[in-house]
Parts: C-alpha cells; structure tokens; sequence
C-alpha cells in the first residue's frame, strides 16, 4: 500500500483552462494583440504562468519588454476570476475523501503560482487535509525539476517507494521520473493519451477509481 499520493492540479483535480484562458485573453488584448483559443491555451499550460503567456504572444512580441507588461495584469485579472469556470473533474473529490479515510497522505504539487495553487484548494476541497500544498515558489524551480515532490517528500515523512504522482501530463510524467517515484497518467486533462504513454508512466487511467486500486 503507498502511504502517499501527489497530485498534480491543473488537468488533473481541476479543470481550470477556462478560466486561464480567460485570463490570457484579457491580458492579450490588454495589451492590444490578438486572442487565443481555449485549444491552443490548453496546449500552452504546464510549465507555469511565465510560459503560459510567453506562448500565447504573437510570435515578434515574445520579448521581456512584452512579459514585463503581460504579467501583471494576467496576475490581477487571475486572482479575481480564478474560480469562475473552474471545477473539480468527475470523482476527484471522492477519490480524495476515499484516500482519506484510509490513512493515505495526500498533497498538490503543481506548477501554478503558490498563492492561487492554495486558494484553489482551499476552496474546492475543503474537507480535505494536505499534508503539503506546494505552486510554483520564488526561487524554486519548476516542474519537471523534482525540486517540489522532493520538498513534499520531507514534509511527509515518505520513502519514494511508498509514494504515486497523479498528472495530466507530459511535463508531469518527467516530474515523477525525475524523482524516482511511481506515476499514473491521468486522459481526462490537458494533454492526449498518446503523449503520456510516450513517457512510459507505470498507469493510464479514465477513471478516478482506479487510482485507489493503484494505491491499494
């Protein structure tokens, strides 16, 4: 039986690319350049707010000069909609209430910024207890680096053997190989079964329910 499961946040316990594109697009035409779609937003997610939205400029207008003015008011629109849109996937909640109730730890690692990675989680599940909750830090680098499944390793007290990473996607499946832990490949999120199974990940799954078997 593991003793911990991570889980990644966005497109895998959340959809969120509603409300991310939103966010994008009004900071796009903010700034008087072209939107983007919510397909091509879904592809551009990841790697963190930075590459979100060095994606998504038109390509000429990829500078720091751009970022430098994008960001913040990706930030400011973001923080007031960031729940708009956004829900739980289909079984999610009970998956982690049923983890829960069987002693199984459980975190978020996750490359969204620390303070709307907390108050996402907070807000959707908030009968659930984390033994970590860690977004994209200052200074701390991104995911795939296993920098923060290393850091919630620490916090619970948890051999790598004993440990599942749940995500969505390519940069998640390096994440969990990156920190020589097991990982399960979720094809409700954000990116298609034939880009996971190209990293070779330990599970694929439709179903929530079956993460619990894995853990089990």
């Amino acid at each position: 039986m593991k003793q911990l499961v991570i889980f990644d946040l966005d497109g895998t316990l959340l959809n969120t690319i509603a409300d991310l594109a939103a966010a994008a697009n009004h900071a796009l035409a903010a700034l008087g350049l072209p939107v983007r779609s919510q397909t091509e937003c879904q592809s551009f997610v990841g790697n963190g707010v930075g590459k979100l939205l060095e994606r998504a400029l038109p390509e000429g207008c990829k500078t720091p000069e751009y970022m430098a003015k994008i960001r913040p008011v990706f930030f400011e629109y973001y923080d007031k909609h960031l729940a708009d849109n956004t829900l739980p996937y289909t079984g999610m909640a009970e998956l982690l209430s049923s983890l829960q109730k069987r002693g199984i730890k459980l975190a978020v690692a996750s490359n969204k910024y620390q303070s709307a990675t907390e108050r996402l989680v907070k807000y959707f599940f908030p009968e659930i207890h984390f033994t970590a909750v860690l977004g994209q830090r200052e200074g701390i680098p991104v995911k795939p680096d296993s920098t923060i499944v290393n850091d919630i390793l620490f916090a619970a007290g948890c051999a790598r053997e004993d440990v599942l990473y749940v995500g969505d996607s390519d940069v998640d499946m390096q994440t969990a190989k990156n920190a020589g832990v097991r990982v399960c490949g979720v094809l409700w999120g954000f990116r298609t079964r034939g880009v996971l199974a190209g990293y070779q990940p330990d599970y694929l799954t439709e179903n929530p329910q079956e993460i619990l078997d894995m853990v089990m």
